[in-house]
């Protein structure tokens, strides 16, 4: 049998350990540098792998401790449910060591199901992703600008983007690696975060665990972690449990209107201790629903004179019906009773889609008839024929009325 054909890294693949001496190295060449550190914490393994090593190597040592550390937490508040049940743990330990955990969470009507089912906008899509920007990034942007109105200096963000989680993250590695000083193998560094309000040139970025393989922040997360006391192998759960490094799945918001199958969920219910959370299946059938015609607003292309509309698309889909909300969120309720049912009587961690005070702000806007900007919700809805309007502005009538 002939030799594997050799590769240029042969015998450099690096272990656990050292995996580990190259973030210290990086935390050690750019922390000093900033007074204040925040660390991005979504819930997920790679930032779940990046805030615990973080702590480990700042508890043994090994890595000098900021003058001040915070752990922002993204919450979506559609987050799997063994990665929310695993991230409050996470933070209660951290709260107790005297750790300042801020939790970053859209405002009430930027919230993604208050969005949909009480403005009635649709479902975001891959041509209408609004969801990322609204319920995650801005959030975030926002705690970190409160951060620099009452802290001098600059502040170190520290995430745990690395290289292989996916192709379009890799490329834009791939094109900013070594911006502003930073050397290949300490991190992915840059010294500016995209424009936000206040916070343009005060922040730096660094990815530690940048250069992790996917086995290293499984071996970290249920084996090294969890011997340091920290709640993270439930977290496997979401991934694979056992096959969690072959499955390599990515997770996301519970039942996710982007991904063509829940494949986290699907992995999540298989577990016989979340299998309770079945209902959820039903999250993804009705977002498909709510794209549905007969549940939408569609412009008509002329107005009550005959003039055309203008635009290129002059008939476009629009907002969710007020009786498509009502369904929407009876439905949701409906989901979120049938897990909590079980839940109460497993004594297993209970699902919070729609806490009371979303679900009353829901049925005040709903009340109040409240549309997306340029809707005024008199429009028909999209199954009703209408004459066929080009964008050219050519009328073709319908041959029966």
């Amino acid at each position: 049998m002939s030799r594997a054909q050799p590769t240029l890294w042969d015998d450099q693949r690096t272990t656990l350990p050292e995996a580990i001496d190259m973030t210290a190295q990086s935390l050690q060449a750019y922390g000093p540098q900033h007074d204040h550190w925040a660390i991005a914490y979504s819930g997920g393994k790679d930032s779940s792998a990046t805030l615990t090593v973080i702590m480990h190597l700042i508890e043994t040592g090994r890595v000098i401790p900021p003058k001040s550390l915070t752990v922002c937490y993204a919450d979506t508040r559609m987050e799997l449910i063994p990665l929310a049940h695993a991230a409050q743990q996470m933070m209660a330990r951290l709260r107790a060591q005297g750790i300042d955990v801020r939790i970053a969470v859209a405002p009430m009507d930027l919230r993604l199901l208050v969005y949909m089912l009480g403005r009635g906008v649709p479902p975001p899509s891959n041509s209408f992703r609004w969801c990322t920007r609204q319920i995650k990034v801005e959030p975030m942007q926002a705690v970190l600008a409160e951060m620099l109105f009452s802290t001098p200096g600059t502040i170190l963000m520290l995430t745990g983007v690395r290289i292989g989680e996916s192709a379009v993250r890799d490329a834009r590695i791939a094109l900013s690696c070594g911006k502003d000083g930073a050397e290949c193998g300490q991190g992915w560094y840059q010294e500016v975060l995209p424009e936000a309000a206040g916070i343009r040139g005060r922040i730096a970025t660094l990815a530690p665990i940048l250069h992790w393989r996917v086995c290293q922040v499984w071996d970290w997360l249920m084996f090294e972690a969890p011997a340091l006391g920290w709640p993270t192998t439930d977290i496997a759960v979401a991934y694979g449990g056992d096959e969690a490094a072959e499955i390599n799945a990515r997770t996301g918001c519970t039942g996710c209107p982007l991904a063509s199958r829940d494949v986290a969920l699907e992995t999540v219910l298989k577990n016989p201790a979340w299998a309770y959370l079945a209902p959820l299946s039903g999250l993804k059938p009705l977002f498909r629903d709510l794209r549905l015609p007969q549940w939408r607003l569609r412009k008509p292309g002329v107005d009550a004179e005959g003039k055309v509309a203008a635009g290129k698309n002059k008939q476009r889909m629009g907002p969710i019906t007020l009786d498509g909300r009502r369904m929407g969120l009876e439905r949701v309720l409906g989901i979120q009773a049938r897990c909590n049912e079980a839940a109460a009587n497993l004594g297993r961690p209970l699902v919070d889609l729609i806490n009371p005070e979303e679900e009353a702000r829901i049925h005040e806007l709903i009340a109040a008839e409240t549309w997306p900007q340029g809707w005024d919700g008199d429009e028909p809805t999209g199954d009703v024929p209408l004459d066929l309007v080009y964008r050219d502005g050519l009328v073709q009538p319908l041959l029966v009325r």
